[in-house]
């Protein structure tokens, strides 16, 4: 993990596959916003909670329907219920529409739009590996940033017009956008 002093901006680097935690924890620019304890708990908590579950076998103990419990590897529904836990809200963005319909212009302290996750497609070890990641990004002091835990450190965005293209280039490789909503005032 990776504290930048030199921008003022917090940003975890990715380990195993807690990519989701490095996410929201970036997303709160918070150490201990979520913790894998907190994210397991949560996951666990949704397939209690599911009505159809799943026949156990001796599989089950690793691979879990919303997370894996060795690498973490957490769904999107653990996505919502952490951040519903702390007072947000999803709202996923319409592939149909371009990223010059999200408001990315509001000023920081009354923002019904608190930041946005995205989930990509990536391709590790020399390609032969295709998975999806989750990526924050956030408006910091009137910065964009994306906080992307496989960078080597949060990397800002000039202007609202480059996190815009940055966005479209997410919808064309079939990315998902997701908007983290502030709690309706």
């Amino acid at each position: 993990m990776m504290v930048r002093e030199d921008c003022g901006v917090y940003h975890e680097r990715q380990k195993l596959q807690l990519c989701l935690l490095h996410a929201l924890n970036n997303l709160f620019q918070e150490k201990d916003a979520f913790t894998r304890a907190n994210l397991n708990a949560i996951a666990e908590k949704l397939v209690r909670d599911e009505p159809n579950q799943e026949t156990w076998t001796p599989l089950s103990i690793v691979f879990k329907p919303h997370h894996n419990t060795v690498t973490g590897n957490y769904d999107i529904n653990v996505l919502i219920s952490a951040l519903e836990e702390k007072g947000k809200s999803v709202v996923w963005h319409d592939h149909r529409n371009g990223a010059s319909t999200i408001d990315l212009d509001g000023p920081d302290d009354t923002r019904k739009l608190m930041g946005i996750v995205l989930n990509v497609s990536v391709r590790r070890f020399g390609g032969i590996w295709k998975s999806r990641h989750w990526v924050a990004l956030r408006k910091i002091d009137g910065l964009w940033y994306n906080l992307d835990s496989d960078l080597p450190a949060p990397h800002p965005f000039k202007d609202t017009e480059e996190v815009r293209e940055f966005l479209d280039h997410v919808i064309n490789d079939n990315g998902e956008i997701l908007l983290v909503m502030n709690d309706r005032n």
